[in-house]
């Protein structure tokens, strides 16, 4: 159950133990939990390290553990924290590819580290390429509502490739995928060949990894069919990557469909609180669509009925009714 906030099941139980019986020893807490005393001297090193024992002020060179209102509350605010650093460094690289991004769609910004390709076939033609020469592994994210049929053939062929050479596959879609058949059976394909398939509920650009050593990203992020930009140096490829990983890291299997509101408290669905923080961050109900993969009509849809829920009289009321019941 705290696996979240740092604790194994051995810990979580020695620490349980602990607090209606702190007089057993090493030996007597073994025996308690039928496990080793190895084990749990490993399980009191973790339970000690959270900082839920504390040294004893009555017996000398034993420990104590802190009460869960003070110990746990704690280590949810150190959680917390660090969820708000991960956040922060996730859109420090957001920012970081669009500026990127924004350099490499300039009048003659070329070279060995930076191809740019303008049209549908070039980029089709590269994706190609870069399919074929790949050997250890494929990472995409896949944006934007539903897939053109004529694309997913394509893509499906090269996949099939890709997977029969032993490449792996990561692609990280839009909850919003569930919406649309066509997308949806692709992605189920995808998985049933072999792939690993994620979803979240917004995605900021489509992009393809080769090898972690060639990324295609888009010269105009709302529209990439208008062109690519390939690029191989270090620094673009590093920020890239990271980028990639913080959001397979958030993902969700796409077997697990994203939960919606239930039960007496209704909550937000992941998709409803990325709309959220979108809109609370200034984006239009265009520019929110885009990135969650859904038209500006259904997102006014959403918002209505998260407002409905709020009893809130505006977005921004909304906003911070959500916050307050830290559904955001």
């Amino acid at each position: 159950m705290l696996e979240a906030l740092g604790l194994d099941t051995l810990a979580e139980n020695t620490y349980r133990l602990l607090l209606t019986n702190n007089d057993l020893d090493i030996e007597g807490i073994a025996r308690e939990l039928a496990v080793s005393p190895d084990e749990i001297r490993l399980a009191l090193d973790r339970l000690a390290e959270l900082a839920l024992l504390r040294p004893s002020w009555e017996s000398p060179g034993t420990l104590r553990p802190v009460q869960p209102d003070v110990g746990l509350q704690l280590l949810l605010e150190r959680q917390q924290a660090e969820l708000l650093r991960q956040q922060h460094q996730l859109a420090e690289s957001r920012t970081a590819i669009s500026q990127l991004v924004s350099e490499y769609s300039g009048p003659g910004m070329s070279g060995p580290s930076c191809e740019p390709l303008r049209g549908m076939d070039a980029i089709q033609a590269r994706i190609e390429q870069l399919a074929s020469r790949a050997t250890a592994e494929v990472a995409t994210f896949m944006p934007g509502g539903p897939q053109d049929a004529e694309l997913i053939k394509a893509a499906m062929l090269i996949d099939q490739q890709v997977l029969e050479r032993g490449v792996a596959i990561r692609t990280i879609a839009l909850d919003s995928a569930h919406r649309h058949p066509g997308t949806l059976a692709y992605l189920r394909w995808l998985t049933e060949a072999g792939a690993q398939v994620r979803t979240a509920p917004a995605l900021p650009l489509r992009m393809l990894i080769y090898d972690r050593r060639v990324a295609l990203l888009p010269i105009d992020p709302h529209h990439s069919a208008a062109g690519a930009v390939q690029v191989t140096d270090r620094g673009t490829l590093t920020a890239v990557l990271a980028l990639f990983e913080q959001f397979w890291a958030g993902a969700a299997p796409l077997d697990a469909e994203p939960a919606g509101p239930a039960g007496d408290d209704p909550g937000l669905s992941r998709q409803e609180r990325e709309l959220l923080r979108l809109l609370m961050a200034g984006l239009t109900d265009e520019g929110a669509g885009r990135q969650l993969g859904l038209s500006p009509r259904t997102i006014r849809r959403m918002m209505a009925d998260i407002m409905k829920r709020l009893d809130a009289r505006s977005r921004f009321e909304a906003g911070a009714r959500a916050a307050e019941r830290k559904w955001i």
